[in-house]
């Protein structure tokens, strides 16, 4: 595994505990789909069901939501079409569905920095 995977791999496991402690269940992670990798698929204490993208980044000038390119978000969406409409079962009808993004930021002397941001694409 080179050091951008681990640092994938340490990011989504942050993110996964966070969304855990929140009430959130996982129900799967790296998920791959036609169009892309879902990182986290979670239902909400509330029933929707959530499709999750993971941007984990060392501190530094940059952060990762300049991680999320028009591309990547539309790889996403899409990913995210094709798992919803394969699992119906994950869906309430009332509920639906949503896109979340987690961006983390990792210091050698701090927390991780979390950032939940909820239904990205409406």
């Amino acid at each position: 595994m080179n050091k951008k995977s681990e640092l994938g791999k340490i990011g989504e496991d942050i993110a996964s505990e966070f969304l855990k402690k929140r009430g959130f269940k996982i129900i799967e992670r790296n998920n791959w789909e036609k169009w892309g990798e879902l990182d986290i698929v979670a239902k909400a204490k509330d029933k929707t069901l959530i499709l999750v993208e993971v941007k984990t980044m060392r501190e530094g000038s940059l952060k990762p939501e300049d991680q999320m390119s028009g591309g990547k978000m539309e790889r996403f969406m899409r990913a995210a079409e094709v798992y919803a409409n394969a699992h119906p079962e994950h869906i309430d009808e009332k509920k639906g569905w949503r896109l979340d993004a987690i961006m983390i930021v990792i210091s050698d002397s701090e927390s991780p920095k979390i950032t939940h941001y909820e239904n990205i694409i409406r």
